[in-house]
């Protein structure tokens, strides 16, 4: 079996990426440590996502024996029914979100 020799003035993968880990001269040097995403923003999304873990299992062992009887193929159309209201709330508040954000643009070009 033949190997491969490295030359010395040949570079190798990990020389490759110790060169992208070095400050380009006359860069800046500070990063922003500012959240990417607003808190407000997280916090929607947290509220949802527990809503649509707790809302579709809860209703489903609320109502299967209280309003159903036992019976699970009714319990369980409820639970995706009320999955999905939680699922179109969610993007209802999102588009709300960002023409929010349009008009706030709007209302400061006007001034």
């Amino acid at each position: 079996m033949t190997s491969r020799r490295i030359i010395s003035s040949e570079k190798t993968i990990l020389d490759k990426d110790d060169d992208d880990l070095q400050p380009t001269p006359g860069g800046s040097g500070s990063s922003s440590t500012a959240p990417a995403v607003p808190m407000d923003v997280i916090v929607k999304l947290l509220a949802f996502t527990l809503a649509m873990i707790v809302i579709p299992i809860g209703s489903y062992f609320v109502t299967l024996n209280t309003i159903f009887g036992g019976n699970t193929t009714y319990a369980g159309a409820l639970a995706a029914i009320l999955a999905n209201v939680v699922l179109v709330g969610y993007v209802i508040v999102a588009m709300n979100e960002d023409q929010s954000d349009q008009l706030e643009a709007e209302k400061k070009k006007k001034k």
